[in-house]
């Protein structure tokens, strides 16, 4: 899946699986941000993801006085630069977020993020490249 003349925020409408996320990045006041220049590595939960969180949580990051802490959760789902899975297979190492944490991406055996596994790659974009992942990766508080 490829829509190069899309950018990041737009793909990710226009894929249907992330409503929640786009509800999110809108919350969090990031939607020029990832509609910007780039590039950027977007690690993207699906709203299956989302459903896997504890109840109330979306619901209560949605809410405006937790905009700082959504939008570091968020921040921490992206990666300066494009980094495609060609660029990381069979190798494990640390990526500094976006958001100032690490992540932990292992490509030695399918490719997993800290404790999500991407299961749609290299979704790219005008902007950079979409990794789908089933579940939402949360920085160390």
């Amino acid at each position: 899946m490829s829509d190069t003349q899309l950018d990041i925020v737009d793909t990710a409408v226009k894929a249907g699986s992330f409503t929640t996320l786009v509800a999110a990045v809108q919350a969090a006041g990031l939607v020029e941000t990832l509609k910007g220049p780039g590039p950027f590595t977007v690690f993207a939960p699906t709203d299956e993801a989302f459903k896997k969180l504890p109840a109330g949580t979306v619901e209560t990051l949605l809410k405006p006085e937790n905009k700082a802490k959504l939008a570091s959760i968020l921040t921490y789902h992206v990666v300066p630069g494009k980094v495609t899975s060609s660029d990381i297979s069979g190798k494990a190492m640390k990526a500094k977020s976006v958001q100032g944490s690490e992540i932990s991406i292992d490509a030695t055996n399918g490719v997993m993020v800290d404790a999500a596994h991407v299961v749609t790659p290299d979704i790219m974009t005008s902007n950079g490249v979409i990794h789908v992942i089933d579940a939402v990766i949360m920085p160390a508080a």
